[in-house]
């Protein structure tokens, strides 16, 4: 029995929005598209839940204002229209919600802040007194000066993070896509997964837009992550009217992923999701059940060898002996130390470290499974 979404009115939501569905043309924003997601997200916030907004737009309203038809290819040309757009695109936010006497917040994130550990609780502490103070939190990647989020990055998984964060119950990508959509077989949009499977991924298409970034296939990425932390993800076109009311309603068109699972606890989502591994770390057919079944920590007897540079207490993958990564922490040792552990084990080992209590390479609190 497939597993519809709820149509009670949830607690907090991440609504993502593309540029697609905020702009008609390079730098031509849709300030009616815009008032109307202001009114819905309005009638959300009069039902009792709480909204942050993921939006797109700088780049390709600076882009507008420089009057360049094509997106430049050198990256201080992108954060030179990043920071000419985003002040432009916060200004039509606030017109948009202010006749609902909504003030917005202006949040940039790169994806160190989320990273690292004590800035990761300091912007989940100051989302947290944005939404109390009745506010609606614009969050955008930090374009302007992070050069590897420009290259790398889209909104979508940066979405995807903050419904992890902030523990959201549902995460609505908006974009120019009515849904997922059957290429292969029915070719109509697939109302429900239930789990994002190596076929549903092989659906999944680019984008060839000039301002867009990813296109079905980091959503697919993001829904992948978002579910994994409890969160069901919606995607849907963004020009249909009234779309968050009928989503919620369970009338909307579009495809809806199904959460997995029980959520984890927030550190466990923190070391799953928010990390870039220094390395990785190879253990023993042994030690796969005895992490994957029992809950243990990852002892140096356990550990072949490592790859990557990394220092005692960077985040690793931790594979087994095929290379399949299977689980994610903190190692307590570092790449240049794994050396001796991988070819001394026991009282060897244990010589060569006294200090270390039972040569956990991993404690049980610093690992998750992936």
């Amino acid at each position: 029995m497939k597993k519809e979404p709820s149509t009670s009115a949830p607690k907090r939501v991440v609504v993502k929005l593309g540029t697609g569905v905020l702009t008609t043309g390079i730098g031509q924003l849709d300030t009616a598209r815009i008032d109307a997601i202001c009114a819905e997200v309005a009638a959300l916030r009069a039902r009792g839940t709480e909204v942050i907004v993921v939006s797109s737009g700088a780049v390709g309203l600076g882009m507008g204002s420089l009057g360049l038809l094509k997106k430049p290819k050198e990256i201080a040309k992108k954060q030179a229209c990043a920071a000419i757009g985003q002040s432009r695109l916060m200004q039509t936010w606030q017109a948009g919600f202010a006749p609902h006497r909504l003030t917005v917040a202006q949040v940039l994130l790169t994806h160190d802040d989320l990273r690292v550990r004590t800035r990761y609780l300091g912007v989940k502490e100051t989302l947290r007194q944005l939404i109390a103070y009745g506010t609606v939190p614009i969050i955008n990647e930090n374009d302007t000066v992070s050069a590897a989020e420009i290259k790398f990055g889209d909104n979508d998984t940066l979405s995807a993070m903050v419904a992890s964060l902030v523990e959201a119950q549902h995460l609505v990508i908006l974009s120019t896509a009515p849904g997922l959509i059957d290429l292969q077989g029915t070719k109509e949009i697939i109302p429900v997964v239930e789990r994002i499977t190596p076929e549903i991924e092989a659906m999944a298409g680019g984008t060839t837009d000039e301002t867009a970034t990813g296109g079905m296939i980091s959503k697919i990425t993001a829904a992948k992550l978002a579910t994994r932390a409890g969160c069901g993800v919606f995607i849907a076109s963004g020009s249909e009217p009234q779309i968050l009311a009928r989503l919620f309603g369970g009338r909307g068109p579009g495809t809806f992923f199904v959460p997995s699972g029980l959520p984890m606890e927030a550190k466990k989502r923190w070391l799953a999701y928010f990390q870039r591994p220094a390395g990785t770390l190879t253990v023993n057919e042994r030690a796969v059940p005895v992490l994957r079944g029992q809950g243990r920590s990852l002892l140096a007897v356990g550990v072949t060898g490592a790859a990557g540079e990394f220092a005692a207490g960077d985040i690793v993958n931790i594979a087994s002996p095929d290379g399949t990564v299977f689980a994610r922490g903190k190692s307590t040792f570092s790449s240049e130390e794994i050396p001796a552990i991988a070819e001394k084990k026991g009282d060897a080992v244990a010589a060569l470290y006294p200090a270390r209590k039972r040569l956990e390479v991993v404690h049980r609190n610093d690992l998750v499974l992936l």
